[in-house]
């Protein structure tokens, strides 16, 4: 029997030879992807790898100059760029930065570097070899590069400015111990009279003044006083009040003419000081008559309390008798001279203390002038507790919008040998994150 290859064996065997060829193929097919994709997380990895390492050198310092320099020197070191540099800055690194003209558009390629907020802080200007233009690779690095820059340079920047007010915190601290100090530390103790002063600022210093100065006479001179505005300038000129107030204060001029004396002063410190005028009210004791005499230059009107009228009491207010001192020049004042018995009560104070709120409505002068009269006690300390009570449960323990300074002064009952003067020191000093407090009595 004859044997041999039929028609449809051969058609077979060509079928299976092009499934295997088709087969074949196929695989070939895969493995080139597979080797492409492996070869592109390669690349994907090698690019991660180089940014967190650049990330790691950009973020390696605080300071804005090193943070810069940084940056240039990865872009010309580590991706062989010819040169690089910051817009509107004298940084760079490598060969000068091209212009760009027609024969070399590619002289230069710029990124931008903004902060959190899309705005912009710097620009990266980055120079290629021969003005070719950058690869893809290149590209992305430098786009990457950028992102990182622009954080670590925004917090180099937040870093120093971080500084920067930790060193004004330090002197606006040391301003407030100084402004403490300069408050009177102790009190006369007088025979028959009780002082009591209290100042708390609206923030680390203020512009608000009280001093009690005893003369070589026996009599005793205060003043409260209120430069014009807040802050850090309030209290240099409140400081400078202060020295010119001691030094005509010792000479014993007569009240009225030492008001008119601080205002031509004041008035010649310049222009500055005349937009920073100040408020005051200045009282001269004589402890043995039982009498105060007043001068009030354009400040908040005193009040005094005596115990002599059909109804148990009388109230003078004692207004103001001339313009701010230093607001302007050639003024005089005239003084005001009261009695102060046995059982009278005097307070002087800052604006700061009317000025309190209840969503629109002013704490005010009338309720000053009420609660100050109401308070039983006699003591001028405990009548300063009470209206600084009174005020801030007026105000709902709301946040203090201006400085507050108070000066209370009772004459109390008879004692055995009236008019004796001592000095007693007696002070206690309160702070928080919000004010600062003296209060001082006697």
């Amino acid at each position: 029997m004859a044997t041999g290859t039929t028609p449809a064996t051969t058609e077979n065997s060509e079928s299976v030879s092009a499934q295997i060829a088709a087969a074949s193929e196929l695989l070939l097919a895969a493995t080139q992807t597979a080797a492409i994709q492996t070869m592109d997380l390669q690349q994907q990895v090698a690019r991660l790898q180089a940014l967190l390492e650049v990330s790691r050198q950009v973020h390696a310092t605080t300071n804005e100059q090193e943070v810069l320099e940084t940056v240039l020197r990865i872009v010309v070191r580590e991706l062989e760029m010819a040169g690089a540099a910051f817009a509107n800055s004298d940084l760079s690194y490598g060969e000068p930065i091209p212009e760009a003209s027609a024969d070399t558009p590619h002289a230069f390629y710029s990124y931008p570097l903004n902060d959190r907020e899309g705005k912009p802080m710097t620009e990266l200007i980055v120079a290629p070899p021969d003005g070719r233009p950058i690869t893809l690779y290149e590209a992305d690095f430098l786009e990457g590069l950028s992102l990182q820059a622009a954080v670590a340079l925004e917090n180099a920047r937040n870093h120093e400015r971080n500084l920067q007010w930790a060193r004004v915190q330090q002197d606006l601290d040391a301003a407030r111990q100084i402004q403490r100090s300069l408050l009177p530390q102790r009190m006369p103790s007088i025979e028959g009279y009780s002082i009591a002063v209290r100042s708390q600022t609206c923030y680390e210093v203020g512009g608000d003044y009280v001093d009690i100065i005893q003369l070589p006479d026996g009599g005793i001179l205060m003043a409260v006083a209120d430069v014009a505005g807040k802050g850090l300038a309030s209290a240099i000129m409140a400081t400078s009040f202060r020295a010119a107030f001691r030094a005509m204060a010792v000479t014993g001029i007569p009240l009225d003419l030492l008001a008119t004396r601080m205002n031509q002063h004041h008035w010649l410190e310049g222009e500055e000081a005349r937009r920073r005028y100040v408020t005051a009210i200045f009282l001269c004791l004589d402890p043995i008559a039982g009498k105060v005499e007043i001068v009030n230059a354009g400040h908040n009107p005193g009040f005094v309390i005596t115990p002599d009228g059909p109804d148990g009491k009388i109230e003078h207010q004692i207004d103001a008798a001339g313009t701010p001192l230093g607001l302007l020049p050639g003024m005089t004042y005239r003084s005001e001279v009261l009695p102060m018995p046995q059982g009278s009560r005097l307070l002087f104070y800052t604006d700061g203390l009317t000025e309190v709120f209840c969503g629109d409505e002013e704490f005010g002068q009338d309720r000053l002038m009420e609660e100050f009269s109401r308070t039983p006690t006699g003591k001028a300390d405990g009548i300063l507790e009470a209206l600084w009570v009174a005020i801030h449960g007026f105000s709902g323990g709301g946040p203090q919008e201006d400085d507050m300074t108070a000066l209370v002064l009772c004459h109390l009952p008879a004692s055995p040998s009236p008019g004796s003067v001592q000095i007693e020191p007696r002070s206690e000093v309160i702070s928080d994150s919000d004010c600062t407090s003296v209060r001082v009595s006697a």
